[in-house]
């Protein structure tokens, strides 16, 4: 498996396996989610420019997975980590989030997922990240997780997570 920066004629790659990775959710009672309409390349044009747009590549050259994520409140914040339901359950995903953290300067990661879904918070834990009280919220966070709701995604128990890399928090001031 080879990781690398996703290039702009990709992103509408992007958007399929968007859709192929969400298709699990209908099993477990979320069928909301797995026919939500994924992001448009030109939306996702955003983390090349904006962010980090990282893809997994299968040996065979099939994108198996992919990882969205972008500076939120000093951290970095993983917006998307999807994978084909093809290649799940082989470490791609913690690959691609381990890559994430090996080359990024920021102190931290953070996310915001579903507290109950198997592949999500479970699965988060396993990879370092730490469910965040509400008073730990940073102002970004909270502007994630009200967009969230807006979107219906409150419907489900939804929580924000950080993973703490040891580096120094830039000084804000």
């Amino acid at each position: 498996m080879r990781i690398r920066a996703v290039t702009r004629d990709e992103l509408p790659l992007l958007t399929e396996l968007e859709r192929a990775a969400g298709a699990p959710f209908a099993a477990i009672g979320m069928p909301e989610i797995a026919e939500d309409e994924p992001p448009a390349p030109e939306e996702l044009a955003h983390y090349l420019e904006q962010g980090v747009a990282l893809l997994a590549e299968a040996p065979d050259g099939t994108v198996a997975a992919y990882l969205l994520a972008e500076p939120v409140d000093g951290a970095l914040h993983i917006e998307q980590v999807s994978v084909r339901p093809d290649h799940a359950r082989r470490g791609i995903g913690r690959a691609l989030i381990e890559h994430l953290a090996d080359t990024t300067n920021a102190p931290a990661l953070t996310l915001t997922t579903f507290a109950e879904v198997p592949w999500n918070a479970p699965y988060y834990a396993r990879c370092g990240f730490r469910p965040l009280a509400g008073e730990e919220l940073t102002p970004g966070l909270r502007e994630i997780r009200r967009k969230e709701a807006e979107h219906g995604l409150d419907r489900w128990p939804r929580l924000c997570m950080r993973r703490d890399l040891g580096r120094q928090e830039p000084d804000r001031r």
